[in-house]
């Protein structure tokens, strides 16, 4: 089973940021998951929100920023009293850093609330020349664009998010091209996910923080996590391992 980093290691350090994703690589975890968007002025940066208030000391939307002006915002959140300041990466920061290890990173695109033009095309562009393409998972809650990614790039995996119970969501994935789903735990019972893998489709469902669940996802061979504590899943997934 392989474990996910969500933003990073978001229950310890300061989500979507690169040190972070750093944490995630030093603890073990297989990959990382990041979030998203167009700064202003057309550049890919890494922010889950599409307000600024939450996660760094901005106001307004990521949107209406040009990406000078992201930069200069603290995105350290709750953890600046422990790490201090930290910017929002851009995702050609992040892509150049992939280069140096051998992290998988799912990349969920923002677009539900606004439309971005042009993102698909520029987050497999950067994907593209960095050479990534086999190591990236492209998800959204926005089916519609992750299908768009997936006439662009036949070659990246794509993966829908969704929250809620869906039918059969293997065959549902395969009309899309998909090679997984990423559902919340919460719309993933024990018999959807074994069904999916039986059918060849992978699952890896967020937002997995408990110890029990990780443990019961470990036993009925789940494909992989998406967690807050990439370091204590890989503990629990080692010690389940040497068993």
């Amino acid at each position: 089973m392989k474990i996910f980093g969500h933003r990073g290691a978001a229950g310890t350090y300061p989500e979507n940021t690169m040190i972070s994703f750093e944490e995630a690589r030093s603890a073990g975890a297989d990959g990382i998951e990041i979030d998203v968007q167009l700064s202003k002025d057309g550049e890919v940066v890494i922010i889950h929100d599409e307000s600024l208030d939450r996660t760094t000391n901005g106001s307004g939307y990521v949107k209406d920023k040009q990406l000078k002006e992201l930069q200069k915002l603290d995105a350290s959140h709750k953890f600046s009293h422990i790490y201090g300041e930290t910017e929002i990466p851009a995702l050609q920061e992040l892509v150049d850093w992939l280069k140096g290890n051998n992290l998988f990173c799912n990349i969920e695109l923002k677009n539900g609330k606004f439309h971005y033009p042009g993102l698909e095309e520029k987050v497999i562009k950067l994907v593209r020349e960095a050479e990534l393409q086999d190591r990236i998972i492209l998800s959204s809650f926005n089916h519609y664009s992750i299908v768009k990614c997936k006439k662009i790039a036949e070659e990246i995996e794509i993966a829908p998010l969704y929250r809620d119970g869906l039918f059969t969501p293997w065959t549902y994935a395969r009309s899309l091209g998909a090679g997984a789903i990423h559902p919340s735990i919460k719309a993933a019972p024990n018999e959807i996910i074994r069904e999916s893998i039986k059918a060849g489709i992978a699952v890896r469902p967020y937002t997995v923080n408990d110890d029990k669940e990780i443990k019961n996802l470990l036993n009925i061979g789940c494909s992989a996590i998406i967690t807050d504590f990439p370091a204590k899943a890989v503990l629990i997934r080692d010690q389940f391992y040497k068993q």
